[in-house]
């Protein structure tokens, strides 16, 4: 059955379907009847619009819901600044961080567990790029957490969607519009000011985020491929309604505005949305749903055929963010180079590995919770020894990837390093470069028909014992 057998049961009932009108009622009658705002609405709630897109956005890309709830989600008192020294997620002009742009090939060892702290301080910021008081660009984040989130707490994002990718552990998220349990080989995505709360039901967990400044992930058009395939949108899952009431407790909500952190306190849960309807909401997809495609004559295609979402920029074509998998597949090419080539990309890529060995990477350089950078125009490609055994291997078909699950965060921007990426962390590979690609060595042959290898009798051909002998590097 093409789906993930999950160890950890599913909890909840969803609603199936991306982009989808979604309506959905804790208790029967809350939903008003073809009115949005009526007077008084069902059941003494009050009415709230959540606004993901412009009110004028087009039909096709408007994003909206109505929510009817016990108490709206102003009534609390204002914001006050914290952690101002420790919580800063916004380098350049905002903040006292600053970006690393740099052109080298990076990769990290796997990035450290943190069970003393909880979701909120968990987040460590990575890589981007932009300016989320522009709503412009990307943040890529790891996150390592061991505590539950306070109950009297919410929190959530200003600055863009929050793609969740869950490497280690459960994520027990408990939304304004219902509860999602999130899986190792799942992803989550929480949209921009969707208020949150995140416990730990089988201890510690970790993973990366992709927080997306400008826009939605939307499915990448299927053009010649079809109707149907890669991620279908009837796999993707959103929440029914849920809520608590409670007028009597304090509770705090924390606000991620401009990379910085905010609390305001009030005297009511964040989770008293009785009913919803709209298309605005959070939602999750299992990985092991993705229909995969690929070459079954010769060459190996772009990696944009593992594409589950994007997030367009204004020009056709060219993303503000791909989120892009290397699932469990078959191998067929003939006559084909079957690792994708050598290459430098006006994109930059971004890699992490959720569990098993990437197929890429089998010999442990590239670990799950670990990470590479390809930056734009950074050339890469496999190794020396890689590139041997790829030249010399009997071509059969061959099942790679069982029991892995690689990704790929990509972006058309030039994406810049945090001083805790690149130092604070501990985590980068120093020699990546020089066991990857220093010892490559020419073949080149004058005069010669092509294809030849001259064997040294160890396998790796002549000038071939470069690279890391345990390690088939990032490829794509």
């Amino acid at each position: 059955m093409p789906s993930t057998g999950f160890k950890v049961p599913e909890r909840y009932k969803y609603q199936n379907g991306f982009g989808s009108y979604h309506e959905s009622e804790a208790v029967d009658g809350a939903l008003p009847v073809a009115t949005n705002s009526p007077q008084k609405p069902p059941l003494g709630l009050y009415n709230e619009k959540l606004s993901g897109t412009a009110f004028t956005a087009p039909r096709a890309e408007n994003q909206q819901t109505w929510l009817y709830r016990i108490l709206p989600a102003s009534a609390h008192s204002p914001f006050e600044a914290r952690e101002t020294h420790t919580f800063d997620t916004n380098p350049g002009i905002h903040g006292k961080e600053r970006w690393h742009q740099i052109p080298n090939q990076l990769r990290w060892d796997p990035f450290d567990m943190d069970e003393k702290v909880d979701w909120v301080h968990s987040l460590r910021l990575v890589a981007g790029a932009g300016d989320p008081t522009m709503k412009s660009g990307l943040g890529i984040f790891i996150f390592a957490a061991g505590a539950n989130m306070d109950p009297h707490s919410a929190f959530y994002s200003a600055d863009g969607d929050l793609l969740i990718v869950l490497q280690h552990g459960v994520l027990n998220i408990k939304t304004e519009l219902g509860m999602i349990l999130v899986r190792p080989n799942e992803i989550c995505v929480i949209p921009r000011g969707i208020r949150h709360n995140v416990t730990l039901p089988s201890g510690p967990v970790r993973g990366y985020i992709l927080e997306l400044y400008q826009g939605h992930f939307a499915l990448p058009e299927l053009g010649p491929i079809g109707s149907n395939g890669l991620a279908n949108a009837r796999d993707f899952q959103a929440p029914t309604a849920y809520f608590e009431e409670d007028t009597t407790n304090t509770y705090t909500v924390l606000a991620k505005f401009a990379g910085h952190l905010f609390a305001a306190k009030q005297n009511h849960t964040p989770f008293d949305v009785v009913a919803w309807h709209g298309t605005y909401y959070p939602y999750k997809y299992d990985l092991g749903r993705f229909n995969t495609l690929g070459s079954i004559s010769y060459d190996h295609p772009d990696p944009s055929i593992f594409t589950v979402l994007t997030a367009p920029s204004d020009h056709a074509g060219t993303a503000v963010a791909d989120f892009v998998i290397f699932p469990p597949r078959w191998l067929v090419a003939e006559a084909t180079f079957r690792p994708p080539w050598y290459h430098r990309n006006t994109m930059s890529e971004f890699m992490g590995l959720i569990h098993g060995a990437y197929d890429a990477k089998t010999g442990g350089g590239f670990q799950p919770a670990g990470a590479s950078l390809h930056n734009v125009m950074s050339a890469h490609g496999p190794d020396a020894v890689t590139h041997e055994k790829a030249s010399n291997s009997s071509l059969e078909p061959v099942k790679v990837g069982e029991g892995s699950m690689a990704f790929m965060f990509e972006s058309c921007y030039m994406v810049g390093v945090t001083e805790w990426g690149l130092r604070e962390c501990r985590k980068v590979q120093e020699g990546y470069n020089a066991e990857s690609w220093e010892g490559l060595r020419p073949h080149f042959r004058r005069g010669g028909t092509g294809g030849e290898r001259v064997e040294n009798g160890d396998g790796k051909g002549e000038g071939g014992e470069g690279g890391d002998v345990k390690q088939v590097p990032h490829y794509t």
